[in-house]
């Protein structure tokens, strides 16, 4: 049913998608446009002591203690800078008295080894209504489809639950009217598409890898910290070293038309205070685990503007001014824009050897037409049944990796599954990886130095891989892009140092903290085998469990880790996308839109936890 730590899964949202159960008219004029909406009375049935509300074709807000109510999301486009102005009315409104109340979506929890699916009622409905009005939206800024743009969400909810008057108020017809000005935030430039930042002191080691994107008709410059610092190519702003580099960021787009970033540098040791060879910027949200209140993530170094009072703006992860970034705890929150307008990387190396060696990595994979060859049209998927709940009939990474494969046409799925024994050890996903691949994707549970799931129905049994084994994959030149679902798999700040925290040393060793690097470092930085780049959760990832909304299609597919991982397969696979910072993007913009992720903070985790570590210019396949 809900969220579930150690997890990350699949999805089948799509941001322009037709669904059945409404239909629209869309009518423009010179500067407005206007979309009616029309939708059905909903269908409402019994379950037990509560209520399902139901509308054919819908999705369905699944927030842990909130009613679960259909809605439906529009997403439109317009240039960047575009000043815009919604009005909307509703049609023929309608009241329907339900006998009981509405279903709450359900609670997960683990009861020492059993997992256990809540039905419990939230503090939302000690409320007068859930949703408050019939439209709700926001307007995003960010890069979409190669172009800087303001993204309009319009959330379409025509239900609304009444909880004093155990009611349902409906509508039959939505009213959009949308008016739009165009007023351009600044000239778009070209000097530069792709901006690399690293130490100063490894700027010739990067030489050859900007030889070899210019070659390839990528205009790169790099930049070391310390010219940033000085002022050397834009005064020099922010309050620490990451908003520094931020502001910088933002500079390059506005000067240079920069679209990629690329960040070079890891941990570089530290004990109380780490060290970093290249600022990080750690979150302030607590989710209430009480595992952690905040984890890194670099989607706040792609996310530079957000639309306020009609205007584009800078986006710092501070809206309420307090220095603490990215804070949500309580009633503390702050309001994010969470879009990126760059699309972003990592290469998270500790040394220089480490980065030759991705970077050779890197320039060989392009340099040659790798889509061509046998090996590279196989897709590796590893998983099992990740949360053995009572009352769940799905297995739930095996459900997550055959919607993945759906999109992935033309592809030759190499199904290591606990379910069919095709999963029984660490050999079994040494050898698949081995024979060689163009994707692989996990997904399960993990820690920063290891991934597993379980068998069916058998919670005490795990069966996964760990990067001490990583010596043994031998697919030298045959590099897959990795999908890791799963906590911590990502997270990129572990380090050996961590061991001389003697007053936490069980704490940093129960939650293998203690690595020389992460499962998402290592297997990219693995000489002659492992991956290309991988794409990970830095925190607890998070998923659903059973089917809480009664729609007949498994929740694990329909939101947080899982969505976002199979939209990255779903922008390959049907859209035809081709590099790779730009599906790790728009997967992040796809779940912004379509979520609410500013009233749900685990949506809100969701993307800001996701990292690329890798190339965000790889053409994944190579170039012919």
């Amino acid at each position: 049913m809900r969220k579930i730590v150690a997890l990350a899964i699949f999805g089948l949202f799509l941001i322009s998608a037709s669904l059945a159960g409404y239909r629209d008219v869309q009518t423009k004029t010179s500067n407005a446009i206007e979309k009616t909406f029309y939708f059905s009375e909903p269908e409402i049935s019994e379950d037990g002591n509560y209520m399902i509300v139901s509308a054919n074709g819908m999705n369905s807000f699944m927030m842990e203690g909130y009613p679960v109510l259909p809605y439906k999301t529009e997403i439109l486009t317009f240039p960047i800078g575009t000043k815009i102005n919604v009005e909307f009315s509703a049609g023929k409104i309608n009241k329907i008295k339900i006998e009981n109340k509405v279903k709450p979506y359900p609670f997960f929890t683990k009861v020492f080894t059993t997992g256990k699916i809540l039905i419990e009622e939230g503090e939302i409905y000690s409320e007068e209504r859930f949703p408050e009005s019939f439209v709700d939206y926001s307007l995003l800024a960010g890069i979409y489809n190669g172009q800087r743009c303001i993204i309009l969400s319009v959330f379409l909810q025509p239900y609304i639950y009444d909880f004093k008057e155990n009611s349902i108020t409906y509508t039959d017809r939505i009213n959009l009217k949308i008016y739009h000005e165009e007023n351009p935030l600044h000239a778009e430039t070209s000097t530069y598409d792709f901006l690399i930042i690293s130490p100063d002191a490894w700027l010739s080691e990067l030489e050859t890898l900007k030889q070899h994107k210019e070659s390839k008709g990528i205009k790169t410059i790099a930049v070391g910290l310390n010219e940033i610092y000085s002022g050397k190519y834009f005064p020099c702003n922010g309050r620490d070293d990451a908003e520094k580099v931020k502001y910088f960021i933002k500079n390059a787009i506005e000067e240079w038309g920069i679209k990629y970033v690329m960040l070079v540098g890891g941990r570089q040791g530290g004990i109380f205070n780490e060290r970093w060879l290249m600022p990080v910027r750690y979150t302030n949200l607590d989710d209430r685990s009480g595992w952690e209140t905040g984890y890194l993530s670099d989607l706040y170094f792609a996310d530079i503007y957000k639309y306020e009072n009609g205007s584009i703006v800078f986006e710092d992860w501070d809206s309420n001014g307090n220095g603490i970034f990215a804070e949500w705890k309580g009633m503390k929150k702050d309001k994010l824009d969470l879009v990126p307008d760059v699309y972003i990387g990592r290469l998270a190396c500790r040394s220089k050897i480490e980065l030759k060696v991705v970077i050779d990595k890197i320039i060989k994979y392009e340099s040659e037409n790798q889509a061509s060859k046998d090996w590279f049209k196989k897709m590796v998927v590893v998983a099992g049944d990740t949360f053995p709940a009572e009352g769940d009939p799905y297995f739930d990474g095996e459900v997550s990796t055959e919607k993945a494969l759906e999109y992935m046409a033309g592809y030759e799925g190499i199904k290591l599954y606990t379910s069919t024994g095709t999963l029984q050890d660490a050999n079994d996903i040494i050898n698949a990886v081995s024979g060689g691949c163009g994707f692989l994707n996990f997904e399960g549970h993990g820690n920063p130095m290891s991934w597993a799931t379980h068998p069916p129905h058998d919670e005490s049994t795990w069966i996964g891989i760990d990067v001490t084994q990583f010596p043994m994959f031998s697919n030298k030149d045959m590099y897959p892009v990795c999908v890791i679902g799963g906590c911590h798999n990502s997270q990129f700040n572990v380090s050996v140092f961590n061991l001389l925290k003697i007053k936490q040393l069980y704490e940093t060793y129960y939650k293998s903290e203690w690595s020389p690097g992460c499962f998402g470092e290592w297997i990219v930085r693995k000489i002659d085998g492992g991956a290309i780049a991988s794409i990970g959760c830095t925190g607890l990832g998070y998923g659903y469990v059973g089917d809480g909304n009664k729609d007949g299609i498994p929740d694990c597919i329909q939101g947080l880790g899982g969505w976002i991982d199979i939209e990255f397969f779903r922008l390959y696979g049907q859209e035809n996308k081709r590099i790779l910072g730009e599906i790790h993007s728009t997967a992040i913009a796809n779940y912004v839109a379509n979520f609410p992720v500013m009233k749900d903070e685990i949506d809100c985790k969701t993307v800001q936890e996701w990292v690329l570590l890798g190339d965000p210019t790889l053409k994944i396949g190579g170039y012919s």
